[in-house]
């Protein structure tokens, strides 16, 4: 994926330095578009070269069911006509970590076994952000696998204290 995170690279600084003033605000339609622009069936719809380039707009605008201001419209004609519709997730994520950098900022997914309350997700999260020594932006999701605990995966930092990593801890401690 290489290749995708080079092409994006030029559409996320460019986007990020027009949008300095509304990061949020950009950054909730361009997730709404990525999240459209993953689709694989969406973009052989537009790989197809009988497809015109205002009709790809008008779908993606019309599934992404979001307000695209000016400067919105514009970025996504220009993705369209370049032929860079699959790279749009790619773009968003380093957007987000370009915004996530100037806010001093990390996304973090929490793998839990078993759902996470909303009372005990808040003390989680602040003691996370003791632990990697910055504000994460959370995002949990279930993995039964796991048996108990929360693994926690931080850019490219992993906290593991999930019963399944202490089963493999101790078997390789027996085993050696």
């Amino acid at each position: 994926m290489a290749e995708l995170a080079t092409i994006a690279r030029p559409y996320a600084e460019a986007l990020f330095q027009t949008a300095a003033s509304d990061l949020n605000g950009t950054s909730q339609w361009l997730e709404s578009l990525a999240a459209v622009a993953g689709n694989p069936q969406l973009l052989q719809y537009a790989g197809n070269p009988k497809v015109g380039d205002q009709q790809v707009f008008d779908l993606v605008t019309d599934v992404a069911r979001v307000q695209l201001p000016p400067a919105g419209q514009n970025f996504l004609r220009a993705i369209i006509e370049n032929g860079r519709l699959a790279a749009l997730p790619e773009v968003a994520h380093q957007f987000r970590e370009m915004k996530n950098a100037q806010g001093g900022s990390s996304d973090a997914v929490v793998y839990s076994a078993f759902p996470i309350p909303a009372d005990q997700l808040g003390a989680v999260a602040q003691s996370l952000e003791r632990r990697f020594g910055r504000k994460l932006n959370l995002t949990v999701q279930e993995d039964p696998s796991l048996i108990g605990g929360i693994r926690v995966v931080v850019g490219d930092e992993v906290l593991d204290t999930s019963v399944k990593a202490r089963l493999e801890q101790m078997k390789v401690a027996l085993t050696a």
